[in-house]
């Protein structure tokens, strides 16, 4: 049997989600609709902003849904008159309902960013890096109506180097999602793709980041603390407390050693930057952010507000 993909809908939202949708339009596949989430503010003026997909979608002249709810008859109705083979997911932000998993003849798949079934959830790429993984990868699965917990499909892998932040990591990841979505498709026509069931005793979860993971401990190891920096960068971005303010900081690397100053101690400052005392290690800190100011290299930082070794980080 061949399976017949003429008609497919596209769910996605943010930035993760353009190249698997660029991915079905290089390779010509008929989208039919893509659905994404309502405009959001943004910005300092909290200007109302089209989600990246909703924008790629219209350039290419494809009818775009943002439904504010999705749990309805009326939805199904709307998906069901575009009569779709296949629903692809990417990041979309919502967890579907099973009658519209179910409604296409092929069911509905998803573009994930992790190795199922570790980092089930809403942020699989941070807590890649949050825990120090060096590889990670791309899972497209058969959706069900668990959190993650459909039967793989195909599966891809890429390493996490020392200097990738989520940001890096995503887009990376996000390619590598365009390119496995499209061979998984092409597997699907020729009915190539058997499913295999998740082992549930190896899965993990992969929950929402918070604000308050932002604090930075240093009696943990360096490596801990650049695995922290560089997951939480872009958001809620790794802080340190320092005359009262809170102090960014940014493109981290690890200095072996063993302290002997109190962790959090500034024991370096030179051209390479900051080195701190951890609780392991030393850890180089490159660039800083304080509250109210732009992002700079730790140099630029250094000529308005002058640092002596000795000074303490996190100390309140």
């Amino acid at each position: 049997m061949i399976n017949k993909i003429n008609r497919i809908i596209f769910m996605g939202t943010p930035d993760f989600a353009v190249p698997s949708l660029q991915a079905l339009l290089d390779h010509q596949e008929n989208v039919v609709a893509a659905v994404t989430q309502p405009d959001r503010p943004k910005g300092r003026g909290r200007k109302l902003t089209p989600p990246p997909v909703k924008v790629l979608a219209e350039n290419a002249g494809i009818p775009v849904l943002q439904p504010t709810k999705i749990k309805t008859e009326e939805y199904l109705d709307t998906i069901r008159e575009l009569a779709p083979d296949l629903i692809i997911v990417t990041a979309y932000g919502r967890i579907l309902p099973g009658p519209l998993l179910r409604l296409p003849p092929l069911g509905t798949i998803n573009v994930h960013g992790s190795l199922l079934p570790r980092y089930r959830g809403a942020a699989p790429v941070q807590r890649s890096i949050l825990h120090g993984d060096r590889e990670t990868g791309i899972t497209i699965m058969q959706m069900d109506e668990g959190m993650d917990t459909g039967d793989i499909l195909l599966q891809d892998s890429l390493p996490i180097t020392a200097d990738d932040t989520s940001a890096t990591l995503a887009a990376k990841m996000s390619r590598l999602g365009g390119r496995l979505l499209i061979e998984a498709l092409e597997l699907l026509r020729r009915d190539q793709l058997p499913p295999t069931r998740q082992d549930n005793h190896l899965a993990t979860e992969a929950p929402p980041l918070s604000k308050e993971e932002a604090e930075i401990d240093w009696t943990r190891s360096a490596f801990a603390i650049s695995c922290q920096i560089r997951g939480l960068d872009p958001w809620p971005l790794a802080h340190t407390e320092h005359e009262g303010q809170r102090l960014r900081l940014f493109s981290p690397s690890v200095i072996p050693g063993e302290p002997m100053e109190p962790p959090g101690t500034l024991c370096r400052i030179d051209r390479d930057g900051m080195m701190i005392a951890a609780g392991h290690d030393y850890l180089l800190i490159r660039e800083v952010q304080r509250e109210g100011a732009n992002r700079m290299p730790v140099q630029a930082f250094l000529q308005g507000r002058p640092l002596k070794t000795g000074t303490r980080f996190g100390a309140k």
